[in-house]
């Protein structure tokens, strides 16, 4: 029976995977006030529900600083701002009141159209925020505390919180909370899984941003993920390029704000767009998302294979066995030599594999190196290649060999050059392969450092 390879299986296993490992945990969505207007709201609302009924606990942060502006404009209220945030007037926060709790019915509405409850709460005790650098901030206030245990109990309903951008303090004066510092607070008060930065366009794109070689994008160009000091990285490059444009700032404003989130104890944190129809489920469900992801926990490895591990590893090689590229090894060969190869994790989800064979007389060949193509822009086999040559260095390895049919190419420009059979360690040169005749590349330990440990983009 011929066998049929879908890439949607592997999609639909992904996300089960997924689905069994958040079932219960608690995610805190922030979303900019423009995605309201969009046509992607609704969908989004749809997904969210989705998330919902199907066990995850989700609270919903709105953002609300462009409609607050309009509500003030029509009342001919003027809006002061003093180092980015809104100076709140006494004649201001009524209608500041007035706007968040507009916005937050929004979300209670759209939810109940998926038949899912909200409730519209005050689990935020405000503090005001005082005098800075002499300037009165009024009714402008800062997080004093996340009322936990009553939204527990709501989530523990099914119910869906949403908190909006006002906060009370212990003798009921109300004051003007940032949004992003609530979804903050709440995130880590609540112990939250994830945190959602959902905005209302595709920003953090190669074109958008200088970034470190070694940032990961996707084929279009989206940087795919980054740890706490890579996106610091980020923010060092772009701080001193001259102005700096609209998008630009909003693009670095989204990276500091993930990385205060991180910094409060938010393992991960995702920055999607809210008007793309399922950036969420793509970005929850998929190994490689649909937005941006700020990870502070270990997200993606390389380490020695499991037994559990060696379907996938047979699967990933399995296209390149069909195109005569490996050679084909059953499961029994991979256990034998166990201990010889490597995985390339995602998430606890292997998508690359290769392997390290000693020869003697100080010699190794790299083996059995493949990568899942859906992963292909990230250079994973690169990776793979240069975790293996690392290894043979700290074995007391002189000299690392590969046998190539077709990708000799490649591995030039990783630093490899081409040798003759004869300089193979003697077991090796016998049990070589006439019939596929393989061309042989080697890479000297003892040389400079070269291609082989340049940049992995």
């Amino acid at each position: 029976m011929k066998e049929v390879l879908c890439p949607r299986i592997n999609v639909i296993r992904e996300a089960f995977a997924y689905q069994s490992r958040f079932t219960g945990s608690t995610m805190i969505f922030k979303i900019d006030f423009p995605i309201i207007a969009s046509s992607g709201f609704s969908y989004l609302m749809k997904d969210i529900a989705l998330l919902v009924n199907g066990g995850i606990r989700v609270v919903i942060v709105p953002g609300c600083k462009e409609w607050i502006d309009a509500v003030l404009l029509e009342h001919s209220v003027l809006s002061e701002y003093s180092g980015g945030e809104r100076i709140t007037s006494e004649n201001a926060i009524p209608l500041v009141e007035m706007a968040a709790f507009n916005v937050a019915t929004r979300y209670m509405t759209a939810l109940s159209a998926s038949r899912v409850d909200a409730v519209v709460g005050n689990f935020t005790r405000a503090r005001g925020r005082g005098v800075i650098n002499g300037i009165d901030m009024m009714y402008t206030g800062t997080v004093d505390k996340i009322f936990t245990q009553a939204m527990r109990r709501i989530l523990d309903l099914g119910v869906v919180p949403i908190l909006p951008c006002i906060g009370w303090s212990s003798t009921g004066k109300s004051y003007n909370v940032p949004s992003d510092e609530i979804a903050i607070a709440a995130a880590s008060a609540l112990g939250a899984a994830k945190l959602f930065i959902v905005t209302g366009g595709d920003y953090l794109k190669k074109e958008q941003l200088a970034t470190p070689a070694h940032t990961r994008y996707t084929d279009e160009g989206r940087i795919l993920r980054l740890n706490p000091r890579e996106a610091e990285e980020i923010l060092f490059l772009n701080k001193n390029d001259g102005e700096t444009g609209k998008e630009k700032e909003k693009c670095l404003g989204m990276l500091r704000f993930a990385l205060s989130a991180s910094a409060s104890g938010v393992e991960r944190v995702h920055i999607i767009n809210g008007c793309e129809e399922g950036a969420v489920l793509n970005e929850l469900f998929t190994n490689l998302g649909s937005g941006t992801m700020l990870y502070a926990d270990e997200y993606e490895a390389i380490r020695g294979i499991h037994n559990s591990d060696i379907p996938d590893i047979l699967h990933i090689m399995e296209p390149l066995i069909r195109q005569d590229i490996l050679i084909r090894r059953s499961a029994e060969d991979v256990q034998k030599k166990k201990d010889d190869y490597v995985v390339y994790v995602v998430d606890g989800s292997v998508h690359a594999c290769g392997a390290l064979h000693d020869l003697g007389d100080g010699q190794a060949e790299l083996a059995a190196l493949a990568s899942d193509k859906a992963y292909s822009s990230m250079n994973i086999g690169r990776r793979i290649v240069h975790y293996l040559i690392e290894k043979a260095r700290n074995l007391g390895m002189k000299r690392v060999l590969v046998f190539t049919t077709k990708t000799q190419d490649w591995f030039e420009l990783l630093g490899f050059r081409e040798t003759s059979i004869d300089t193979l360690p003697r077991q090796r040169r016998e049990n070589y392969n006439y019939k596929r005749m393989s061309k042989i590349f080697a890479l000297e330990l003892n040389a400079p450092q070269n291609a082989a440990h340049g940049s992995t983009r």
